[in-house]
This record gives structure tokens, sequence and C-alpha cells, in this order.
């Protein structure tokens, strides 16, 4: 699958609705009493965006946008409104927004990290696609400098350090990200219900593993 590091236009992603989904195997006993398991480590994101089209130029933009991806054949950047920062959206980002890692002394590169904390639960969430510009990184509460200290692979969300962190210290991010996606469907059917207005009933968009 080839992956173009394109993103979709956020002013037609406004509006859309989606979220994550997991995959839950539920067996209920003879007792009663449910066994419950998964197969998925991570969960899935799906968005429609066809309810967020307003205008005939939207659709054009949209049909644009599908055909240059081949449709299903190639995935895409997306920007989730719900949850698209490190922080929580009414804030700025911060480089100890999240703690991404724990330095060895050995270990050079690391993966960005988002992490959803509920109670004394807590999901670690991958980031492989942050966006360019938007990543500050610390190390033991002093923030680093991008092309000095580290640089940062905005296609994987991998951070490479210069020299890799003393053993022992903390290592946070702070960071605005895509998530990476494809279309859910090789085709796209329009209703032009004015000359000014159009009707896109569904374009669903699905997340994919990088």
């Amino acid at each position: 699958m080839g992956f173009h590091e394109t993103r979709f236009p956020a002013s037609l992603s406004f509006g859309s609705v989606g979220g994550p989904e997991r995959r839950t195997d539920v067996v209920t006993l003879a007792n009663g009493f449910e066994e419950r398991n998964t197969p998925w480590a991570h969960s899935r994101r799906r968005y429609d965006a066809g309810v967020s089209m307003r205008s005939l130029d939207d659709i054009e933009t949209l049909i644009s946008f599908f055909e240059a991806r081949n449709g299903q054949l190639n995935g895409f950047r997306w920007k989730d409104w719900a949850d698209y920062k490190s922080c929580l959206a009414s804030r700025d980002i911060a480089y100890d927004d999240q703690v991404i890692a724990i330095g060895d002394e050995i270990e050079a590169s690391f993966q960005l990290t988002k992490t959803y904390r509920s109670g004394d639960e807590s999901y670690t969430r991958p980031i492989t696609k942050p966006v360019a510009g938007t990543v500050r990184v610390g190390v033991a509460g002093d923030e680093l400098q991008e092309g000095i200290h580290y640089s940062v692979d905005t296609a994987t969300g991998i951070v490479t350090f210069v020299h890799p962190p003393n053993e022992g210290f903390e290592i946070t991010a702070g960071f605005e990200f895509d998530v990476p996606v494809r279309f859910d469907t090789d085709r796209i059917q329009t209703s032009v219900s004015s000359f000014r207005a159009g009707n896109v009933p569904s374009v669903p968009v699905v997340e994919v593993r990088i």
C-alpha cells in the first residue's frame, strides 16, 4: 500500500463524524458470566467526511483528492479536530505534554506517543504522523532545540537525538498530529441539489496501520 504525505483538506474534515473503535470478542458462558478478549493492541479510527460537504466547490475538491489517491489505493493524512494535540484542545502545546520514554544512555531514537488516562488505567497510542514544525522535545525538564539536539521524522513520528539521553532522564514531547487513513470506498456518489449546493451521502475514511 502506498501512502501520500498529504493532508485531506482540513476545512472539509471539520464537521465530520467519527472516532476510535475497538474490536472485542465477547463469549457468554453457560453460567451467565462473560469472557472478553481483544486481538487489537491499539484502537482504529473511522470517520465520515460526507456530512461536512457544504458546497459544489467542496465536492469538486473532494473528488480531486479522491482521484489523486486512486480511491482506496493510497493512504493520506487526516486531521481529527476532536483529537489532534498532545495536550487538551484548549491549551497550547508544551515540550512536557507527554512522557515518551526514559533515557538509558544507549538508545537515541524514540517513537512519539500520546497517553490517554482515566482513573488508574491508561492507554498509550503511537503517534506516527506529527505535523511538521509543531514538535517540541525536552529531556529532564529542559527543552531542546530541533536541528541542534534532535531531529524528527514526520513520516514515522520517530525522534532521534544527536546524543542518547542519560540513563533515567525523562524524555518528553508536545506536538500536533494527523491520523494516517485511506478512503474506505472506491466510489464517490454525489447528488446535486441545486446549482450552488451539493450533497455527498457518505465518504467513509478508516485509519491504517503504519
